[in-house]
C-alpha cells in the first residue's frame, strides 16, 4: 500500500520511522509552508504523482505549525490550506489519517473528564476551533468513498521534538535543564494531562490505519490516542528530578487562558486493545526524551567550539 505522509515533526517523524519498519511504501514531500501558493502547488503535485501509481493510495496528515497559543490569523491560513488541499484531491485517496488534538477539541466541552469519542467537542480556543475546523473538512471526502480516520491526541512527548516551537512541557523542560534555566508555567501545578511517548503513538496510529482501511469505502472514524494514564505536572517534574539526577527549576507563572481546563483526562471507548500499544512508563519517555535533548545539546556546544577555532 502507498501512503503519503505529509508533516515531518515528532508525530510525523515517528509514523514515517514505523511505516518504514511495517515494510509500507512511504512517500513524503518537502512543503514551503511559508508560501501557501507554493505549498499547495508542492502538495497536490505528489499527491497526483502516488494517486497515478497506487489507486488506492493512502494520505497521512501529521502536519501542523500551529500551537495552543497560536494567533487565530495563523491558525486560519493553516486551515484554508487544508480546505484547498482536500478540494481538489483527484483522484482521492482510499484512505485519510487526520492527526488532530484531544486538548482542543475538548477543551470547552460541557462534559466531565475523562473525555473519550462520545464527549462532546466544544472548542475553548482559535486552536481547538481549527482543529474541530479540519475534522469536518477530512470527514467531508467520505463522498468520495474515503475511509477517514481521525486521531484525536493527547499531549505527544518524545525524542526530536522542536524545541524551539513554544509546546510540549516535557521536552520544554528537558531544554530549560539542558540550559541551566528556570521554566515557568502558566497552569496549576495539579493540572492533570495524559503523556503518550511518540513511538507508541505511531504504533497505533500505524495499527488504526489497517483497522480502517479492512472497512467499507466512505466509513469515518474518530480514535482518542491516549495512555490512559494521566499525570499532574508536579508528577512530571518529580520523574524529570529523578532523570536529570538534580532538581530541575519549574516556576508557576500568572496563569493564561489557553482554553484548556486543568482536568484533561481521557479514555479511548474506540478498538480499545490497541490502547495497549502504550507501553513506553512516563519515567522511562522522559529518560529517553532527556537523552535527546541533552545530546543535541552538546553536539550543538561541539559545533559552536569548533567554528571558533
Amino acid at each position: 500500500m502507498t501512503t503519503l505522509l505529509v508533516g515531518r515533526g515528532l508525530l510525523g517523524s515517528a509514523v514515517a520511522r514505523r511505516l518504514l519498519a511495517d515494510r509500507v511504501d512511504l512517500r513524503t514531500v518537502e512543503v514551503p509552508w511559508a508560501d501557501a501558493d507554493a505549498a499547495l502547488e508542492a502538495l497536490h503535485a505528489v499527491a497526483a504523482a502516488v494517486a497515478a501509481e497506487a489507486p488506492d493510495w493512502r494520505l497521512v496528515w501529521c502536519a501542523g505549525s500551529g500551537t495552543v497559543g497560536a494567533g487565530a490569523e495563523h491558525l486560519a491560513g493553516e486551515v484554508e490550506l487544508f480546505r484547498r488541499f482536500c478540494a481538489d484531491l483527484t483522484p482521492a485517496p482510499g484512505l485519510m489519517f487526520l492527526a488532530s488534538s484531544a486538548g482542543g477539541a475538548y477543551g470547552g466541552s460541557p462534559d466531565e473528564a475523562p473525555y473519550d469519542e462520545h464527549s462532546r467537542a466544544v472548542a475553548g480556543s482559535a486552536y481547538g476551533a481549527a482543529k474541530l475546523a479540519m475534522e469536518e473538512i477530512a470527514l467531508g471526502l467520505r463522498n468520495a468513498g474515503t475511509r477517514v480516520l481521525v486521531g484525536r491526541f493527547s499531549n505527544l512527548y518524545g525524542p526530536g521534538q522542536n524545541l524551539e516551537k513554544p509546546q510540549g512541557l516535557i521536552s520544554q523542560i528537558c531544554r530549560a535543564q539542558a540550559r541551566r534555566e528556570a521554566l515557568g508555567v502558566f497552569v496549576s501545578f495539579d493540572t492533570l494531562r495524559d503523556y503518550l511517548y511518540v513511538d507508541d503513538a505511531a504504533a497505533m496510529v500505524s495499527a488504526a490505519m489497517d483497522r480502517s482501511a479492512a472497512e467499507p469505502a466512505g466509513t469515518t472514524r474518530l480514535k482518542v490516542f491516549a495512555s490512559g494514564r494521566s499525570s499532574t505536572i508536579g508528577m512530571v517534574v518529580h520523574e524529570a528530578n529523578r532523570a536529570f539526577r538534580r532538581p530541575c527549576r519549574v516556576v508557576q507563572r500568572q496563569a493564561h487562558d489557553h482554553g484548556q481546563g486543568r482536568d484533561l483526562r481521557l479514555r479511548s471507548a474506540v478498538w480499545t486493545d490497541l490502547d495497549t500499544l502504550a507501553r513506553t512508563p512516563l519515567a522511562l519517555g522522559i529518560r529517553l526524551t532527556w537523552e535527546d535533548v541533552s545530546t543535541r545539546r552538546n553536539h550543538r556546544d561541539l559545533a559552536r567550539e569548533a567554528a571558533l577555532r
